[in-house]
């Protein structure tokens, strides 16, 4: 792969989105993007950043009682959108080579932070917490259903409108507590 087409991220780090290294990737990028990144394609009533939604997913998986693997899962299954940037679901579902790129990305972050290895199950535990917080988040910040059986959450979602730096600190610190959890628990 071509080492061409690279981005200056936060940390002026040259990314290059379609050849991700590890040494590449950066928390405090991913951090800091996210948290200046407003869901719903910015059609909310108020901002409300990925990472917030990120946080939101970590905090039911905790919630849920869940793997403090899938929890770091849960905080970081936004990721790739710090270097690529997100594409709404009705419209991602017809880009192939989007939806490629990004997984191959989401992989190399995955990895980056010792979750490489997540099988099917987790998997599955990350992408039913981010389904109900994306209804719980239209639900509150829309005032719109989204389906018609409401999933249930298990923890009380922050859905305020935050301050950016209050959230990528946030963001930073989970990050590290789980790390750090997940390192002890294998030494």
């Amino acid at each position: 792969m071509s080492r061409k087409n690279a981005i200056l991220t936060y940390t002026n780090t040259l990314f290059y989105p379609l050849d991700p290294r590890a040494e590449e990737i950066h928390i405090e990028d991913i951090a800091h993007a996210l948290s200046q990144m407003c869901r719903a394609n910015g059609h909310f009533k108020k901002f409300h950043s990925v990472a917030q939604h990120c946080i939101n997913c970590t905090l039911e998986a905790r919630a849920r009682h869940l793997s403090e693997r899938v929890q770091l899962a849960c905080l970081l299954h936004d990721a790739s959108e710090a270097y690529i940037s997100d594409i709404t679901r009705p419209v991602k579902c017809y880009l192939k080579e989007y939806c490629r790129i990004e997984h191959k990305l989401q992989q190399a972050i995955y990895a980056k932070f010792c979750l490489g290895d997540m099988n099917e199950a987790e998997l599955k535990e990350v992408e039913a917490v981010d389904n109900a917080l994306l209804y719980y988040e239209f639900e509150r910040l829309h005032h719109q259903g989204i389906h018609k059986q409401p999933p249930r959450v298990f923890s009380s979602p922050d859905t305020s409108e935050r301050n950016m730096t209050a959230v990528e600190r946030q963001f930073l610190q989970l990050t590290e507590q789980l790390l750090e959890h997940i390192a002890s628990k294998n030494r």
